[in-house]
């Protein structure tokens, strides 16, 4: 539960609000319907990417297809086919004949957790951005865990600490604002709920070292869990 009051929790309110048009990828790499699951596969791994939307001649979203479905069509090491009985059979087989069809879609606006709560509840890598019936981006589970980076300062030299605290208003504040009186930099931050009544935070702080850190946190926290330079 946020004290409002605390610049940082606005901050982090703010940063909650973001959609996937800001992190998805525009003009994604797409694939053909008819194109062969071999070339398909060679493309796939040229681009090093794990899934194309499939676009029809006219533009027109009608599938997915991922590494995983390509291969599960391909012939197994243990298939009694001959090289050339494989080839043969997988020159056959297409795109459209092994894509998802039924495609779970979401729009620029949709709210980036939302989005990862979709891919999370399918157990899906990636869904198409459309924008009016057209393809405008994707965005992936590389995309969010990115974003998760960002969110803890993963990619941010400084301390990072992780404390248990009461889950009552104003108890946040009075963290971030132990942290500031010893000119620390919050450059990250992640709540998650802890047991009954306690949530469990973790924040990354730059311009301070360890030892002061620790002194003007321990006091106002209900447990000191971890504390180390990253």
């Amino acid at each position: 539960m946020y004290n409002h009051s605390d610049p940082f929790e606005l901050t982090q309110k703010e940063t909650a609000a973001m959609f996937v048009g800001e992190r998805m990828t525009r003009h994604p790499l797409t694939i053909a319907p008819d194109v062969n699951i071999q070339d398909a596969l060679l493309r796939m791994n040229k681009d090093r990417v794990r899934r194309y939307p499939v676009v029809d001649k006219r533009g027109k979203l009608v599938g997915i297809v991922s590494h995983s479905d390509l291969m599960n069509a391909s012939p197994s090491d243990a298939t009694t086919l001959s090289v050339w009985e494989a080839n043969y059979l997988l020159s056959k087989i297409q795109v459209k004949d092994v894509m998802t069809k039924e495609l779970i879609t979401v729009g620029e606006d949709t709210l980036i957790e939302e989005a990862a709560r979709i891919m999370a509840t399918n157990k899906i890598g990636g869904l198409p951005v459309v924008t009016g019936g057209k393809l405008v981006g994707i965005i992936t589970e590389t995309d969010v865990f990115n974003i998760f980076l960002e969110m803890l300062g993963g990619r941010t030299t400084g301390v990072r600490l992780t404390v248990d605290l009461p889950d009552t208003p104003g108890e946040i504040h009075k963290l971030t604002g132990a942290i500031t009186t010893v000119q620390g930099n919050i450059v990250g931050m992640g709540v998650i709920r802890g047991e009954v009544d306690t949530r469990h935070i973790t924040i990354k702080v730059a311009g301070v070292d360890l030892e002061t850190l620790r002194k003007v946190v321990e006091p106002v926290v209900l447990k000191l869990v971890d504390i180390r330079n990253e």
